[in-house]
């Protein structure tokens, strides 16, 4: 399960430690360049990812930031930047297989979503020169990037479906969020914990 907020950045990628400015704005008719705005970037990633073949965006493709999401399912523009303003894109292909591109070296959210734009189109461009065979060489390492945590792996219910039912989900949703509160370094997110609960309660049917 991939969460579109809080960031669901993928195991193996390193984070950024010393962030810079983007430059993928648009030209102003005055001159200079003007910041990309959430709409421009998202549109850019969308375009990108459609030449890619996806051709369902809002079933095949989870944009994940720390940005709160609106009724779109996109990143909301109205907010300001968030500390970690890094971007983890999750597609599926028309093939069935799960990529991944994370990116977090600009300092604002559209800035990253646009980047990873920016990389798709670089790898189009490895079709075009190289050959479909060197550019599904080059998705490889994409694919094999680790799934992200399913709701019941982040709240430490047994992969057993027997095991499966509302007040397992209730009681190990307490359980992690008693060990947060007491153990403060402690590396589980408590929006990443009720995002977990929900989605696993979601899934189960029947009374508690």
């Amino acid at each position: 399960m991939v969460f579109k907020t809080p960031l669901q950045w993928p195991q193996g990628y390193p984070k950024t430690t010393a962030r810079k400015l983007a430059q993928f704005g648009a030209r102003r008719e005055s001159g200079g360049f003007r910041s990309l705005n959430m709409t421009e970037a998202t549109r850019r990633l969308r375009d990108e990812l459609a030449r890619h073949g996806v051709r369902d965006h809002d079933v095949d493709v989870v944009i994940s930031t720390n940005l709160n999401v609106g009724v779109s399912g996109l990143p909301r523009a109205d907010q300001g930047e968030p500390g970690d303003p890094g971007v983890s894109v999750y597609w599926e292909t028309s093939g069935g297989k799960t990529r991944n591109m994370a990116i977090d070296i600009y300092t604002r959210v559209a800035d990253n979503i646009a980047a990873v734009a920016a990389t798709l189109e670089a790898m189009r461009a490895i079709e075009r020169h190289g050959g479909k065979v060197i550019q599904d060489k080059a998705f490889a390492g994409f694919d094999a990037l680790p799934a992200p945590d399913s709701c019941w792996q982040i709240l430490g219910v047994p992969s057993d479906p027997r095991t499966h039912t509302k007040q397992a989900v209730i009681d190990a949703f307490k359980e992690m969020a008693r060990r947060t509160h007491d153990h403060r370094n402690m590396p589980i997110d408590m929006n990443a914990l009720v995002k977990a609960r929900d989605e696993a309660l979601a899934s189960l049917r029947g009374d508690l």
